[in-house]
């Protein structure tokens, strides 16, 4: 059974830093994308990392978001710093079953995805 659990949200200053974790399993490939919703707003991807571990950041983060996989855990890590109110949303990962070499934060190869995280970032 693939399951996908997001941690590491809550609530934030302004300026602060955050690292989710999504931990996966019940798959042989995993490719990991990150995606956010905000409130009335569609939702938009920011990262991924794939199974060989290429990496793409969104533009709207580029410089303040970092991923990366623990291999040894089993989760890709999404570190966020300098953070901002418009980083408010709840923030999900998703899991591409098929091995690719590379990724985008596209939501059509995305097959699972977790139920998310709320990240906060208000004074």
């Amino acid at each position: 059974q693939v399951q996908l659990v997001e941690s590491g949200g809550g609530l934030v200053q302004p300026g602060g830093s955050l690292r989710l974790s999504c931990a996966a399993s019940g798959l042989e490939f995993t490719t990991i994308g990150w995606f956010r919703q905000a409130p009335g707003k569609e939702r938009e991807g920011i990262s991924c990392i794939s199974d060989t571990d290429n990496t793409f950041v969104a533009d709207s983060v580029k410089g303040r978001v970092t991923i990366s996989r623990d291999h040894a855990k089993n989760m890709v890590l999404l570190q966020m710093n300098a953070l901002k109110p418009e980083d408010t949303a709840i923030y999900y990962c998703a899991a591409d079953s098929q091995f690719s070499d590379f990724c985008a934060v596209i939501e059509d190869p995305y097959a699972y995805w977790g139920q998310g995280t709320q990240v906060t970032v208000s004074s």
